[in-house]
């Protein structure tokens, strides 16, 4: 196992001298001006260490609703680099920044933040967690995080969490209740083909799914489609699909 000392290349450490409002009990919420989620820039407050490259948003939690994490407490996880076991850390994903946050024990104030780095990768739930560019449906080249949901001979599929921050707005009147800010989360999905150094958005469609193949696979699955009467509305329907891609 490698040291601590040995990790610096692969984790930027963020400092925790400053004072900021806690999310949830644990560390603060940072969103990127003008980052992932497009959130407003209201309330900028700037923090040096984030992986963000610019000024960030300091948001707190009372004006909130929802998380921008996919958990909000760390969770312990093993890193890899290249395939090769490097440590165990704890760790939550900020969906919304598109940031893995990584810390050496639970008790630890300080946080790290994950390099993104296509190399490198952690396990959520027994799955693997990496930095991928992929395509989305509106044929945007993008990059951000990737879970592993199958490893195929064929194809892997891989789920995207999306969060979007809205802002909320007050009440105009005694009639009318204010609305407010929040994160809302979103899942999307993706197919990798063997060889075909691409990853694109994959929606629960039939007709969307066999848009996306080509060739032979494309005649399997609308065959397959046909002959099972079968309509594509669920993750584990999507499964079924890449299972009979790399059968």
């Amino acid at each position: 196992m490698k040291s601590i000392k040995n990790l610096t290349f692969i984790i930027t450490l963020i400092s925790s001298s400053f004072a900021v409002a806690q999310f949830a009990g644990q560390s603060p919420v940072i969103a990127g001006k003008g980052g992932p989620g497009g959130a407003s820039t209201a309330a900028i407050g700037y923090i040096t260490g984030s992986m963000m490259e610019e000024k960030n948003t300091k948001l707190n939690v009372d004006d909130f609703q929802g998380s921008p994490y996919t958990s909000d407490k760390f969770q312990p996880t093993v890193l890899f680099d290249k395939g090769e076991r490097v440590g165990e850390f704890y760790y939550r994903y900020n969906a919304y920044n598109g940031e893995v946050e990584i810390k050496t024990s639970i008790a630890d104030t300080g946080v790290g933040s994950l390099s993104r780095d296509k190399s490198l990768a952690i396990l959520e739930d027994g799955k693997k967690l990496s930095f991928k560019t992929f395509i989305d449906k509106g044929n945007n080249t993008m990059n951000g995080y990737l879970l592993e949901l199958i490893d195929g001979e064929n194809y892997n599929l891989y789920q995207r969490t999306k969060v979007k921050y809205t802002e909320g707005s007050p009440a105009a009147n005694s009639f009318v209740k204010a609305t407010p800010n929040k994160f809302s989360h979103f899942t999307e999905y993706y197919i990798e083909k063997e060889g075909g150094n691409r990853i694109d958005e994959i929606e629960t469609s039939n007709r969307k799914i066999l848009k996306v193949l080509e060739g032979k696979d494309k005649e399997k699955i609308k065959a397959y489609l046909k002959d099972n009467k079968m309509k594509v509305r669920s993750i584990e329907d999507l499964k079924k699909i890449i299972e009979v891609l790399n059968s």
